[in-house]
């Protein structure tokens, strides 16, 4: 065998065996450790120890004690807010997320519209998203109190009776998804959309204008299409805020009246922090994880059929199919 020939049948150096790779491995880690600490001690941490007291009797006063699935078995089959809480919670998403999807997207394509003074209506439509959770609810308590409020007042100028809102059963869980949509409808939702919008080339509507296509057949088969990404994160981050609400009910109504607004996750809190039952309340997270990925993984099976991306070659596929 030749010198020539050996010298391209060795193996090659190992990566990072060099001084100067080892210095860079050192200097790479020194970067991220800040993260890799904060990962550590402020994720990961709480995330193994809530796993074990799910399996545990615990109530902060004694050391834990291990009892199995029993606050599993607790949670399905003994305690009465658990499937109340989640299809309270479900019901509440179903009218906040179509709602709040089509009220971001439309201000976006307002926005979008290059009026005189778009900078400044951008500003105004992103202020609620800013404010204070605390100085929303409390706002809107005021806005929406049924005997001085705002809101009676001027349907009662028109001739319609205003109703209780937020002291009803009936108008609660309208009224928090009111009060929801005023948060979300004009923040980071609605710059995604605008982000969106501004990625659509024009040449599409100027064919499309060309062969006859009305205002809503460019929106449903130009626009639509092109901004599907965006309508799809939009979807997933809203069902998971949706499914997590919390601060509108606890500040405004603490589950009140009569458990119209005792969500899931204000039930994990109550059982938490007023019950001490911190192993149950374990259990409840981690069954509310369950159901979250759950439905993360459905929509994202299901975006295959809807979601175009740049480059996606399925149409190509189908045709050849």
């Amino acid at each position: 065998m030749s010198t020539s020939s050996a010298t391209l049948a060795a193996p090659p150096a190992r990566r990072g065996s060099s001084p100067l790779a080892r210095r860079k491995a050192i200097q790479g880690y020194l970067y991220i450790s800040p993260f890799l600490l904060g990962f550590l001690i402020f994720t990961a941490y709480p995330l193994i120890t809530s796993f074990y007291l799910s399996f545990t009797s615990y109530n902060i006063l004694s050391a834990p004690s291990f009892i199995g699935l029993e606050n599993y078995s607790r949670a399905f089959t003994q305690d009465a807010q658990f499937w109340a809480s989640l299809g309270r919670t479900g019901r509440y998403a179903l009218m906040v997320v179509p709602l709040g999807i089509i009220c971001s997207l439309l201000a976006a394509m307002l926005l979008n519209q290059g009026f005189t003074g778009t900078a400044i209506f951008r500003t105004i439509f992103f202020l609620p998203s800013i404010t204070p959770v605390i100085a929303s609810v409390l706002i809107w308590l005021w806005l929406l109190q049924p005997s001085i409020g705002v809101v009676n007042y001027l349907l009662s100028l028109i001739g319609v009776p205003g109703p209780p809102w937020v002291q009803s059963t009936t108008w609660a869980v309208p009224s928090l998804v009111i009060l929801s949509l005023w948060n979300t409808a004009g923040g980071s939702r609605m710059i995604v959309f605008l982000a969106g919008l501004q990625g659509v080339p024009q040449e599409l509507y100027e064919a499309s204008h060309i062969d006859g296509a009305n205002a809503w057949q460019r929106f449903w088969n130009v626009t639509v299409p092109m901004i599907s990404p965006t309508i799809f994160f939009n979807l997933v981050i809203s069902v998971i805020g949706a499914l997590s609400v919390f601060s509108v009910a606890y500040i405004g109504t603490q589950g009140g009246p009569a458990y119209a607004t005792y969500f899931y996750v204000y039930h994990l809190y109550i059982s938490a922090f007023q019950f001490n039952l911190m192993g149950y309340a374990s259990a409840l997270a981690w069954i509310f994880l369950v159901i979250v990925l759950a439905l993360t993984v459905v929509q994202f099976t299901m975006q295959k059929r809807w979601v175009f991306y740049a480059g996606d070659d399925r149409s190509e596929e189908k045709d050849h199919g």
